[in-house]
Formats: C-alpha cells, sequence, structure tokens
C-alpha cells in the first residue's frame, strides 16, 4: 500500500463533499482523507493503483487546486 500526499484548497465539508464523486472514481471510497484542521488542507491517498496523476486530475476536475506535498 502506497501513500500519496497533496496540498488543496478543500477547506470544508462542501469542499470534500463536491470532490467525493471524482476521487472515489480515481482511488475507491475509503482510500482518501481531507484534513481540513490543517493550514496546507492535506489530502492523504492510500492506495497500491492510485498515481499521482491520477489524484490530481481528480481533485482538479471537481474545481479544486492541488499540489505535492513536499
Amino acid at each position: 500500500m502506497s501513500t500519496l500526499q497533496f496540498k488543496t484548497t478543500i477547506n470544508c465539508g462542501g469542499g470534500i463533499k463536491a470532490v467525493t464523486p471524482a476521487l472515489n472514481q480515481a482511488v475507491g471510497a475509503g482510500n482518501w482523507q481531507v484534513d481540513t484542521a490543517n493550514p496546507a488542507k492535506i489530502l492523504t491517498v492510500t492506495s497500491d493503483q492510485a498515481t499521482a496523476e491520477q489524484v490530481v486530475q481528480a481533485v482538479e476536475a471537481a474545481g479544486f487546486e492541488i499540489q505535492a506535498a513536499a
């Protein structure tokens, strides 16, 4: 199982709701979470199949900004 982390602009429950369909399709339900309490709004994806590019495309398609966490 690999873990990918990204900084995002998903900052509330409404944002999570908006991105859920795209992320569930890209990486699977239950394989991701967003820490909205963190100032960087860290999205963590745990999956063997998902690539960073798939995650970025899914989040951007939902209208949010995303970049790899340092």
